[in-house]
């Protein structure tokens, strides 16, 4: 059973190129997989991922919500969520 939902996984397999230099996955399966592998989370709001990166200790103070929605580790789902993963 998929822990990623299709509109989730479909955004990765989509944008990964704006994290990754070549194509980590190709079907959903294999996203979902790698995505779980990785431990991505989704979150529902920008102040979300405010709070993840300074649970994990990445600084993004002072930072606009245009400069972390640019992030490269943050991937916008289009329904208001947004995906983060660490490369």
């Amino acid at each position: 059973m998929r822990e990623f939902d299709d509109a989730v996984l479909e955004c990765f397999l989509e944008n990964q190129e704006q994290l990754f230099p070549e194509p980590v996955a190709e079907t959903l399966d294999e996203a979902d997989e790698f995505l779980q592998d990785c431990m991505a989370v989704v979150v529902d709001s920008v102040s979300e991922i405010m709070e993840y990166f300074d649970e994990e200790g990445i600084d993004m103070e002072g930072a606009t919500d245009d400069e972390i929605l640019d992030a490269d580790e943050v991937f916008d789902v289009g329904d208001g969520r947004y995906l983060i993963v660490e490369g």
